[in-house]
């Protein structure tokens, strides 16, 4: 649907591709799939986080109240938070563009 589409566009249409296909019928992730899909679909990004205090309060909201579930704007909100807290952004930030 979005061959034509831009790389942002593209980008975010994966993210949601993602999302609903872990995602049960009512469109949310229990706590603790969501922490699966973070560590397995946005490993690069988490990885060596672990020590960080967002990161912990993250994690462990993710480990409490199991009964509640995520839909896909608290999962967008979780994966930007993690995404701007990593290390790896900066990396990304300091790569330029030989385009």
């Amino acid at each position: 649907a979005l061959g034509k589409g831009s790389d942002l566009e593209k980008a975010f249409a994966t993210a949601a591709l993602v999302y609903n296909n872990s995602a049960d019928p009512e469109g949310k992730l229990s706590k603790a799939e969501t922490k699966n899909l973070l560590e397995t679909q946005f490993g690069a990004f988490i990885r060596g986080q672990e020590n960080k205090p967002k990161y912990q309060e993250i994690i462990s909201a993710l480990d409490e109240e199991l009964e509640n579930k995520i839909d896909f704007e608290d999962f967008m909100i979780l994966l930007v938070s993690l995404a701007l807290m990593s290390d790896l952004l900066q990396e990304i930030k300091n790569v330029k563009n030989t385009k």
